[in-house]
C-alpha cells in the first residue's frame, strides 16, 4: 500500500510532529517521510481532504457483533465495516454470543472471522462458562487463542471469592479481569437512574449506590490479591473518586466510560425512547461534568461506544421490556468531540486503552507501520437513520447535533474511505 497524505494535522502526543501540519508519505504499509512538503514523485494514491486531521487509530475496548448466534443483531463483517468507516483500527469484542465465547475454540472462531479486515478484532473471553458467573473459565487457553481479557459482558461477578480466584489465577500470564460494576440485589428490576426523573415518570431505578459498592467490594479483593483489574463502563461521580483513591494507593485498576454517559443525563428518558435503555443507565449532569473530569485528570483510562447492535424485536417495545443497550462506533466522535478537549479525546481512543489491553501501538513517525485514523474536527451535522451503518438502528444518539466528521481509516495495509 503506497499513499501521499497532504496537508493533515498530526494529533499524537508520543509523536514528534503533534499538533504540526504534515504532508506524511507511506510506502507499503510503512511511514517513509514526514516533512512539510512532498512532491508525489513516484504517482502514489494521493489524499488530500479538507481540514484533515490524522492521529494514530482508535480503539474501541466494548464492542458487541452478535456473531455467532445473533447474526440478525450484526456479523463480524458489518461489524467491522462499520468500525472501520467510524475510524477505529481495532475493537475488542465482548463474549456475549450464542454460545458464549467461554472456550478456545469459539475465541479461535471469531478472531478467524474477523481476520483480513481493514479493522483489527481482539476478542474477550468470558470469565465464566456460560457467563452464568458460577464456574471459571479456561482462562489461560483462550488467552493462548487470542482473548486480551476476559469478563461477563454487562453481568456482574456476584460471588466475591470467584473474582478472588480469577484475580490470583491470572497473574501467571498477566491476564486482564473485566468486572462490571452493579450490585445486582440493589439493583433489583431498575430500568434507569434512580433519581428526580425516574419517581416522575414511574419507572423502577438503579441507585447510583448498585455502582459504587460492587466497585468497592472490587478493589477491597484487588487490593487483597493483587493483578490487574478493569472495571468497564463506570457512570457516577463517586466511582471516579473510588477508582482515583485505588490508584493512588498503586493497585493496578484501569476503567473506561462510555460515549452516552460522558455527555447524556436522564432527562433523555422523558419522552420512554427505548434507545435510552442503557446499562449502567444515563445518569445526572453532576455525574456526568465528574466524568470528564476524570478523563481530564488521566483517572478515566479508556473512552468506549459500548456498541451493542439489537433488532427491532428488542428494541421497538414497552421500555421496561426493551433490552440494554445502544450502537454507537459511528456517533462516538461527533458526539463526544463537541464536550472534551481533542487532545483528551484522542488519548482515550488510542494510546490508553490499547496500553491497559497490551495492544501495540504505532506513533506517527518515519519507520512505523502506519495505522491511522483520518478525521475533521470541525464538521457539523445532524446524526440522522442514513449515517447508521450497523444493522440495527438502537442509536441513543439519534438526531443529535454532532461536531466532527471522522473520513477513514489506513490500517493493516488497508485504505478505508467514507
Amino acid at each position: 500500500m503506497n499513499l501521499l497524505i497532504k496537508s493533515a494535522t498530526i494529533i499524537d502526543s508520543s509523536s514528534p510532529y503533534h499538533k504540526q501540519q504534515k504532508d506524511i508519505l507511506i510506502k507499503n504499509g510503512i511511514i517513509t517521510q514526514i516533512s512539510n512538503s512532498i512532491k508525489n514523485t513516484d504517482n502514489f494514491k494521493e489524499i488530500n481532504l479538507e481540514n484533515l486531521y490524522v492521529s494514530q487509530g482508535w480503539f474501541d475496548s466494548s464492542v458487541c457483533f452478535g456473531e455467532p448466534g445473533f447474526e440478525e443483531r450484526e456479523t463480524i463483517e458489518n461489524g467491522l465495516k462499520t468500525a472501520a468507516k467510524s475510524g477505529f483500527t481495532a475493537v475488542a469484542v465482548n463474549p456475549n454470543t450464542n454460545p458464549v465465547a467461554d472456550n478456545n475454540s469459539t475465541i479461535e472462531f471469531i478472531k478467524n472471522k474477523g481476520n483480513g479486515f481493514a479493522t483489527t478484532l481482539y476478542p474477550i473471553g468470558s470469565l465464566t462458562k456460560h457467563a452464568d458467573g458460577k464456574d471459571i473459565t479456561e482462562l489461560y487457553d483462550m488467552q493462548n487463542s487470542g482473548a486480551i481479557a476476559f469478563g461477563d459482558y454487562n453481568k456482574p461477578i456476584c460471588d466475591a471469592n470467584l473474582l478472588k480466584i480469577g484475580l490470583l489465577y491470572a497473574q501467571n500470564f498477566d491476564g486482564l479481569i473485566i468486572s462490571f460494576p452493579q450490585n445486582k440485589s440493589i439493583a433489583g428490576e431498575g430500568l434507569v437512574n434512580e433519581e428526580v426523573n425516574s419517581t416522575k415518570i414511574g419507572l423502577k431505578g438503579i441507585p447510583a449506590m448498585a455502582e459504587e459498592i460492587h466497585i468497592a467490594r472490587d478493589l477491597f479483593i484487588l487490593e487483597y490479591t493483587g493483578g490487574r483489574l478493569h472495571i468497564p463502563t463506570i457512570s457516577t461521580e463517586k466511582s471516579v473518586q473510588l477508582i482515583k483513591e485505588a490508584k493512588k494507593k498503586g493497585l493496578k485498576v484501569t476503567c473506561s466510560v462510555a460515549a452516552h454517559n460522558l455527555v447524556l443525563t436522564d432527562d433523555e428518558i422523558k419522552d420512554f425512547n427505548a434507545n435510552t435503555k442503557v446499562l449502567p443507565p444515563l445518569r445526572t449532569l453532576k455525574d456526568t461534568k465528574a466524568l470528564i473530569k476524570g478523563l481530564n485528570e488521566g483517572i478515566i483510562d479508556a473512552i468506549t461506544s459500548d456498541h451493542n447492535p439489537l433488532d427491532i424485536e428488542h428494541k421497538k417495545v414497552e421500555y421496561k421490556n426493551a433490552k440494554f443497550g445502544t450502537i454507537g462506533l459511528e456517533s462516538l466522535f461527533g458526539a463526544l468531540n463537541k464536550n472534551i478537549d481533542l487532545e483528551i479525546l484522542i488519548e482515550g481512543l488510542t494510546t490508553k486503552p490499547k496500553t491497559v489491553f497490551n495492544i501495540e501501538y504505532y506513533s506517527i513517525k518515519e519507520g512505523e507501520k502506519a495505522n491511522l485514523t483520518l478525521f475533521n474536527p470541525n464538521f457539523e451535522s445532524i446524526f440522522t437513520e442514513k449515517d447508521i451503518l450497523s444493522t440495527s438502528k438502537n442509536a441513543i444518539f439519534l438526531n443529535k447535533k454532532m461536531k466532527g466528521k471522522v473520513y477513514g481509516i489506513i490500517s493493516n495495509k488497508k485504505i478505508i474511505l467514507n
